[in-house]
Parts: C-alpha cells; sequence; structure tokens
C-alpha cells in the first residue's frame, strides 16, 4: 500500500506572545517573555500569582458575543486560531470535498473555566440547582473540533485528543496518519488550553508543579537553568491545515513544510513523574525518526518537551544523548516555554507551528531565561540560551510528553 504525503498549507495561533501567528513568531525569535501577574483572576491567596496569559483578549474581536457565550475560552481560542489558519491556507470552501474535510483537535483539560464557574455557581446557591443549559455543552473538551466543523461544514472525521500535555501532537499525527490513508484530504488540527482558573493553578500548586517565582514572573519559565522551580501555567492554541500533497498541489497552495514521520510512545513509569532514564523519550523519538527513514544527523533543530521542572528537563537531554550520540552537540535545541509558559494540551500544536517557521526562515527560537548551567546537563548541548541562532533548517523533530507517561514527537521537513 503506498501512503499519500501530507504538508502544511496553513497556521494560525493565539498565544502569550501575540494573537497571530506573526506577531508570535516575531515575539518567539525576539526572546519576549509572556509570563505576567494573573489577572483572570484574583491570585493573591494563591502560591503561584502568575501565568502566561492570552493578553488583552475581547473575544468580540473575533466571534459574536452571542456565539462566543456558548464557548468555554478554550473552544474561542480553537475557533480564532482555526479561522486564521483557514484563511491562512486560501481554501475555498466551495471547490473541495467537505465529507473529506475534518478537525482533529487536541485539549488536556477542557472546558475547565465553564466547570469551576458552574460548580461555584452551585454551591452558593439555595434551593433547586440550577445549571446553564450550555453546561455540559460548553465543558467537554470535544465542543472545539465540533464548533469548528460546524461552522465550516467539515463532514469528515471530527474528534478530539485528550492525551494531557501531549494532546495536540496526538492529534496531529491522527490528522497525518488520516490523510496518509486517503481517509481525508483535508485536516484542521492543532489544540488549545485554557487553564488559567482557581482550579487550575491551585491544583498544579498541590502538585508543586508550577514555578513560585512571584517576585521575577518574566524569568520563572527557565528550562534548563539550574534555578528552575516548575513550569509556568499558559493559555491560548494553534491550528494547522493538514492536507494531501497531491490536493494541495493541485489547488496551488503554498506549502510551508511536509510531515514526514511520527512517534508514539509511554513511559510505564509514573503518573505524574517521567521515567528517570528517559525510556520513554529515547523510544518516542527513535520511533519518529525511524518513521521518517532519516538518521539523527539530518535533525537541524528538536523543539523539546523542557518544562522548566527540576526532573524532567535533564530525563529529555539524557534520552536526546543516548539517541544522537556525537550528532546530539551538533542539532539546535531550545524549549519555547521559556516564552509561552506550558499551554499543557495546546503546547504541541503551537510548538509544531514553531518549528514549522523556523524552516521557513532559517532560524531557531532561544531558550530564554538561561543564568546558571546546571552541573547535571552535559554543556557541549547546544541549548540556544538566551538569543536566537541562524540556521538552515531542513528537519526539525517536535517533542511533548504528558501526565500519565504519554510521549509524542513528529517530524517536519523543508518542502521541496
Amino acid at each position: 500500500m503506498s501512503f499519500k504525503r501530507v504538508v502544511i498549507t496553513g497556521i494560525g495561533a493565539i498565544t502569550p506572545l501575540g494573537k497571530d501567528a506573526s506577531t508570535f513568531w516575531s515575539n518567539l525569535v525576539a526572546g519576549v517573555s509572556g509570563a505576567a501577574p494573573i489577572t483572570r483572576f484574583d491570585a493573591e491567596k494563591f502560591r503561584t500569582r502568575f501565568a502566561c496569559e492570552v493578553k488583552d483578549f475581547d473575544v468580540t474581536e473575533y466571534i459574536p458575543r452571542q456565539e462566543a457565550r456558548k464557548m468555554d475560552t478554550f473552544t474561542q481560542f480553537a475557533v480564532i486560531a482555526a479561522d486564521e489558519a483557514i484563511l491562512d491556507a486560501g481554501l475555498d470552501l466551495e471547490k473541495i470535498n467537505l465529507d473529506k474535510a475534518g478537525v482533529i483537535w487536541g485539549s488536556g483539560i477542557g472546558g475547565l473555566k465553564t466547570f469551576e464557574e458552574e460548580v461555584i455557581n452551585f454551591a452558593s446557591g439555595t434551593g433547586q440547582p440550577r445549571f446553564n443549559p450550555f453546561f455540559i455543552p460548553k465543558m467537554i473538551a470535544d465542543s472545539a473540533s465540533g464548533v469548528i466543523s460546524i461552522k465550516y461544514g467539515l463532514r469528515g472525521p471530527t474528534f478530539i485528543t485528550v492525551s494531557a500535555c501531549a494532546s495536540s501532537t496526538n492529534a496531529i499525527i491522527d490528522a497525518y496518519n488520516y490523510i496518509r490513508l486517503g481517509i481525508m484530504d483535508i485536516c484542521v488540527s492543532g489544540g488549545s488550553e485554557a487553564a488559567v482558573t482557581q482550579a487550575g493553578v491551585g491544583g498544579f500548586n498541590a502538585l508543586k508543579a508550577l514555578s513560585e517565582r512571584n517576585d521575577s514572573p518574566e524569568t520563572a519559565s527557565r528550562p534548563y537553568d539550574n534555578g528552575r522551580d516548575g513550569f509556568v501555567l499558559g493559555e491560548g492554541g494553534a491550528a494547522l491545515i493538514l492536507e494531501d500533497y497531491e490536493h494541495a498541489k493541485a489547488r496551488g497552495a503554498k506549502i510551508y513544510a511536509e510531515i514526514i514521520g511520527m512517534g508514539l510512545s509511554s513511559d510505564a513509569y509514573h503518573i505524574t513523574a517521567p521515567h528517570p532514564e528517559g525510556i520513554g523519550a529515547y523510544n518516542v523519538m527513535k520511533y519518529a525518526l525511524e518513521s521518517a527513514g532519516i538518521q539523527p544527523s539530518d535533525v537541524d533543530y528538536i523543539n523539546t518537551h523542557g518544562t522548566s521542572t527540576p526532573l524532567g528537563d535533564p530525563q529529555e537531554l539524557l534520552a536526546i544523548e543516548r539517541l544522537f550520540g556525537e550528532e546530539a552537540a551538533k542539532v539546535n535545541i531550545s524549549s519555547t516555554k521559556s516564552m509561552t509558559g506550558h499551554l499543557l494540551g495546546g503546547a504541541g500544536a503551537i510548538e509544531s507551528v514553531a518549528c514549522i517557521l523556523s524552516i521557513r526562515d532559517g532560524i531557531i527560537p532561544p531558550t530564554i531565561n538561561h543564568f546558571e548551567d546546571d552541573p547535571g546537563i552535559n554543556p557541549s548541548l547546544n541549548l540556544t540560551f538566551n538569543k536566537a541562532q541562524k540556521r538552515e533548517v531542513n528537519i526539525a523533530l517536535s517533542n511533548t510528553f504528558g501526565f500519565g507517561g504519554h510521549n509524542a514527537s513528529v517530524v517536519f521537513k523543508k518542502p521541496e
């Protein structure tokens, strides 16, 4: 059986660094931090009082108020990112087979804000329980894919993947496989998250997962730095238009990149902690390179999971060193979470956009906030500290790992 080639023909993003893909990318390359004091709620009593929020967000700039009221914020982010990606791809919906166009989205949590608000309202009320009739449709994670599908009349496979912080990479991989098998011609894929809420911040604080550097939010996300003390929660989303290469070529679409491989694995170790020897991380990258039919020496850039946690960062680098051997020192590595924070289930989508644009522009976004070397990290690795580096990028690898031991990697290649 011959597989179809899969390319990226459109991108969209709404992030802590900008409310469109272009602004996001320019700020990412410039090394701008998206962290600031929380404005979504009064965080004064929380151990962590900052996050990477989408700044100056007014949903009515994108979606009519009546429609927006029926959506949780994570779905609003999904629709906004998808709108930009569809426009960017130049899709004429009257000229494509809508039965073979679908939506595969990713979110680790879904409508947390909606759930939180409804339960608080119920608990504070008296008499008969009353809930918003849109409570369930707003809360469930698959509402994001459903709303996009309905808006554009996309009648192909439409669903959501949930694998914690690997969710949107899993979504992209599913879309890739559905297209290369010929089940779809086009897929809107990506992910979004809106967990900067009392429950989100309080829950991750209880896990001791978040940075508590309240005196300096903008420097709190510091992957690979010796002083890292946890991740910074982010929000937003990103969308990619995946398309059958022949279909894209026939309609004269611009092509950003080609997806040439993917990997999936599990740590099978712990519900929140990574495997101490990085076995799952090693396997997922190994499978991705094998799937792509490439060698470690072919990879120019790795966008790591790199969350800025004491346990997670070194294990991923150990896995890279084990797999890449002598080539590990030659590849550029960076964690863009140092700027965006951790978008949980939406992380893989925005980091895929970063990989795609690094291929287009020949530049590696930095890992900012590096102040002190970690003696446990090999100093020969090029972690692209503090400043972007120019480099021709032909192949980029994006890693995302999630609670539960889920690992997903995807390989992007410069279009021929």
